[in-house]
């Protein structure tokens, strides 16, 4: 009778009569009942009812741990774990599941290991739904090696086993070993679906292998395999990372669908093949194609669609817009407040960012991780330290959120660029997790603005260890040098550089006459008015080799190369120095 209700009226006369009849707080049905509250969205009522039940057996602790489950609140979930078990009621595979799914969310790795083991302990060591949770877990915490010595050890892997594995590999960038999972389960005859051939594909795209990634994209033509906006996203992604621009568009254009996502991939893939204007001309196109379903469908807005143009806003630089637009909303989850906080926090207004904060906290929703890391980045780009430190640790101590290393990072880059290196490099050691890139590269970052050249150099050889394949990291680490005027350090990175063949990805500049945009690259020759622009920055340089200096203090040395090369009259400082 309870599964038939639709609203809350119906669902309150079944009540009613349960009450009277006397079935409530004894029959099975109360589950039901507190199921059906929570599937109506009045999980406030939900858990009133499942508070005044004097007997709840765990069909009863599972619909209330479900219903916290689906409303996207994983501490609420964990707490009424630990209920359950101090009154003695025993957790079945749902109750597990569902349990190491909010440790996944929260990031807590050391809870989820416990309840892991706790669950082994009551016979559910092989359960595959258990068994896929806690993958799912190791996976977004990036330790696939422990992930897949409980895939091995499981006696039977569904669908979503395989998937996670697969997503997993492909995610923490060992695509070798998704791809090598696909062929494994290929082997035991089990067929891919949508999601696993994202991972495939993502995994493709990290490879460079345009081969495989073509024989996968053929595979779900021939197969019949649907492809929503998240596979035809994914393959624009690998063909873009490949090299094959023309593939990416094409995939592009067909989609009958496009998200933010969609175009900021294409948009991406255009520039860095060196496609520069038809990565701008594509940036207007979707702006255009945006604000025009904006304009369109204001009052229509859900969190899913609103959250994701006001990213697009706050990105464009468009703060007020995307503000209004958050305003219109009318249900925002958390993703949309984490959104619209991280958005301040961008354009450097922390005060605002923890304003908004502040509101979000008199709602229902809790903040999560990700609140958290947005909040610390909009304090960090505001240099809010004071305000940083508080909120850290009213994270940790008060929220009971472990760190994980985005938090870190921001912290480090917040002490860092504030001055306090000291107190940056005390944090590090203080973390328990191996601190990452993003931590180093905070702290580095930090030592190259207030000039502590002890510490940034080992920093440095740091950073250049955990990434030796990105020349952006190489760039970071010669300014550093060249700013603490080691010329041989310089030298040095440089070397590597050539060695390796590494080039930074060139930037560019862009100015719009006429409602055109005109985009301008290093040694790029192609733009039709070349000669004249060529004749008119010539008369300029006479005008401004008078007034050149060189400065003291050297940011870059590449800004100190290019002065130094374009004037003659410069030549000898250029001997001086050793260049």
């Amino acid at each position: 009778m309870l599964s038939a209700c639709k609203d809350r009226a119906t669902i309150a006369k079944v009540h009613a009569f349960m009450i009277i009849s006397g079935v409530f707080g004894h029959g099975t049905s109360n589950g039901q009942l507190v199921a059906s509250y929570a599937r109506i969205g009045d999980i406030g009522l939900a858990r009133r009812v499942f508070d005044k039940l004097p007997k709840r057996g765990i069909e009863v602790w599972n619909a209330m741990i479900i219903a916290y489950s689906r409303m996207d609140r994983p501490v609420e979930v964990i707490s009424l774990f630990h209920q359950m078990n101090l009154e003695g009621a025993r957790p079945d595979s749902s109750t597990f599941t569902v349990a190491i799914k909010a440790c996944t969310s929260l990031l807590d790795l050391e809870m989820g290991e416990k309840i892991h083991s706790l669950a082994i302990e009551r016979g559910y060591e092989y359960d595959v739904f258990v068994g896929s949770s806690v993958l799912n877990l190791y996976a977004k915490y990036g330790k696939m090696d422990e992930a897949m010595c409980v895939f091995d050890k499981m006696p039977r892997r569904d669908l979503v086993s395989w998937t996670t594995m697969i997503t997993g590999f492909a995610q923490n960038g060992r695509a070798s070993e998704a791809v090598d999972t696909y062929q494994r389960m290929r082997k035991e005859r089990m067929e891919g679906d949508g999601v696993v051939m994202v991972g495939l594909i993502q995994a493709c795209a990290k490879l460079g292998d345009t081969k495989m990634g073509l024989a996968v994209h053929g595979y779900m033509i021939r197969t019949g395999l649907p492809m929503d906006v998240v596979v035809q996203t994914s393959l624009v992604d690998m063909y873009a990372k490949s090299g094959h621009v023309e593939l990416a568009s094409r995939v592009f254009r067909k989609m009958s669908y496009r998200n933010v996502i969609s175009w900021g991939v294409l948009i991406s893939g255009y520039a860095q093949n060196g496609f520069a204007g038809n990565a701008l001309e594509l940036l207007v196109e979707m702006q255009r194609s945006i604000h025009g379903l904006v304009m369109r469908r204001l009052l229509d807005f859900d969190q899913v669609l609103g959250t994701a143009v006001i990213d697009m806003y706050s990105k464009c630089g468009a703060l007020p817009t995307a503000r209004a637009l958050f305003d219109h909303i009318s249900y925002r989850d958390s993703v949309s407040w984490n959104t619209m906080i991280a958005s301040y926090g961008i354009h450097g207004h922390g005060k605002e960012a923890l304003s908004l904060f502040l509101q979000m906290m008199e709602t229902d929703l809790k903040p999560d991780h990700a609140t958290f890391a947005s909040l610390l980045s909009a304090f960090s780009h505001s240099g809010l330290v004071e305000e940083g430190q508080y909120w850290f640790n009213v994270m940790v101590n008060e929220f009971m959120i472990q760190p994980a290393e985005k938090h870190y990072a921001c912290m480090v880059d917040l002490l860092a660029r504030g001055g306090r290196v000291k107190e940056a490099c005390e944090m590090i050691d203080s973390i328990t997790i191996e601190p990452g890139l993003a931590v180093w590269v905070a702290l580095l970052s930090g030592c190259h603005y207030h000039g502590k050249l002890l510490v940034g150099e080992l920093v440095a050889k740091k950073v250049i260890e955990l990434n030796p394949d990105d020349p952006g990291i190489y760039i970071l680490v010669s300014n550093f040098f060249a700013a603490a005027r080691k010329w041989d350090e310089v030298a040095g990175v440089r070397k590597v550089m050539r060695k390796t063949g590494m080039k930074k990805v060139p930037g560019y500049s862009v100015v719009e006459v006429n409602g055109k945009l005109h985009a301008f690259l290093m040694e790029d020759k192609s733009h039709p008015q070349y000669e004249q622009i060529l004749e008119i920055l010539g008369k300029l340089e006479l005008e401004m080799r008078p007034r050149l200096l060189i400065t003291k203090n050297l940011k870059s040395v590449e800004t100190v190369m290019k002065q130094l090369s374009s004037s003659p009259e410069l030549g000898m400082e250029r001997e001086q120095c050793g260049m």
